[in-house]
């Protein structure tokens, strides 16, 4: 099975993630695409074959198989992480259409690249929520089907055509509890991360919100406080140029009545 559409998919989505985005995404790919490609499907490749149940009635270890594996658990392990990558899509989606619409109006869409702004962000806090959904999901869905999420020795099954109860053994059962542990582990530490991702944003949109609120309610104090002083100032709107000059016409014009008559008692 050829895994590159995954890698190019998840790639796309590294330019526009946040710092513990791109801490899921090396997860993603070490942890879990690797280790799925070079050890997981190598220990479950024949599974059924290595079943065995101690009665050579025919049909009886088939139906015992099913009844205890009614999906491969390695299959399982694939669908999820292709299902928890699959949200990552709505976020190349999304980019792909902006810049779709950027080279039709020769006008940029965001304010620069690789950051999160107006509907992006929302697109990518939607992929986060369902990226843990799944997670959580499928580690549910796991435990219940496999009651836990270790591996027997030995499983007793009385199904028919099974003539009477029969022993049943699985191959290499240590070492895919192992990896299955590892895996719950590893799906864990990706919900953890998802948390932490979505916390991170949420609260970052709340305090740009909070200081941008605070920001216009300093602006709007600072205008009332000059029209209030502009009005203190000046007599009714008048400017404080304006007002001096009319100060200084006031105080100069008993001056000038005074040398108007001394003048003219000099003429008398």
């Amino acid at each position: 099975m050829s895994w590159m559409f995954l890698r190019d998919l998840l790639t796309g989505v590294n330019k526009y993630s946040t710092g513990i985005g791109r801490i899921w995404l090396a997860v993603v790919f070490v942890f879990r695409l690797l280790v799925y490609m070079v050890a997981a499907e190598h220990v479950w490749k024949d599974e059924q074959k290595e079943f065995e149940c101690n009665v050579k009635q025919p049909g009886c270890e088939n139906v015992c198989f099913d009844h205890f594996f009614p999906i491969s658990q390695v299959r399982l392990w694939a669908l999820q992480l292709i299902m928890v990558s699959m949200p990552s899509l709505l976020v190349v989606l999304h980019v792909a259409y902006h810049e779709g619409r950027e080279k039709r109006h020769r006008k940029s869409q965001y304010v620069s690249p690789g950051m999160m702004d107006g509907d992006l962000w929302y697109t990518y806090l939607i992929s986060l929520i369902v990226k843990t959904g799944f997670e959580i999901g499928f580690l549910v869905l796991f435990y219940k089907l496999y009651d836990g999420f270790g591996v027997p020795y030995l499983m007793k099954c009385d199904l028919k055509p099974c003539p009477n109860t029969v022993d049943c053994f699985i191959s290499k059962p240590t070492e895919k509890t192992i990896f299955i542990l590892f895996l719950v582990i590893i799906s864990c530490l990706c919900i953890v991360l998802n948390f932490i991702e979505l916390s991170f944003l949420v609260l970052k949109c709340l305090i740009k919100c909070c200081v941008q609120k605070y920001s216009k309610s300093l602006q709007s104090s600072a205008c009332e406080c000059h029209n209030l002083r502009y009005v203190e100032c000046g007599e009714m709107g008048t400017p404080p140029l304006l007002q001096n000059r009319h100060s200084n016409l006031a105080t100069s014009s008993p001056h000038q009545d005074k040398t108007k008559l001394l003048f003219d008692t000099q003429e008398g």
